[in-house]
């Protein structure tokens, strides 16, 4: 099993782009395309209160839990 961020997800069914979220958010254009690529291996729990916030959504439609594919 693993984890993913679904913040690009959420962007593109919402027709956000990353400088729409550092508007909303504050946080940095870095950190936000970071987590809209699903790039980082971690989050604050300041920065996902504030998306949660921004974008009317809880932690866990921006969380994904699903099943990693092996490569046996």
């Amino acid at each position: 099993m693993a984890i993913r961020f679904t913040l690009g997800r959420l962007m593109k069914e919402r027709g956000l782009e990353q400088k729409d979220i550092v508007e909303l958010t504050g946080i940095s254009r870095n950190a936000v395309k970071a987590l809209a690529l699903d790039a980082n291996n971690r989050i604050d729990f300041p920065t996902l209160d504030k998306l949660c916030s921004a974008l009317n959504v809880t932690p866990g439609e921006l969380i994904e839990h699903y099943e990693k594919e092996t490569t046996e």
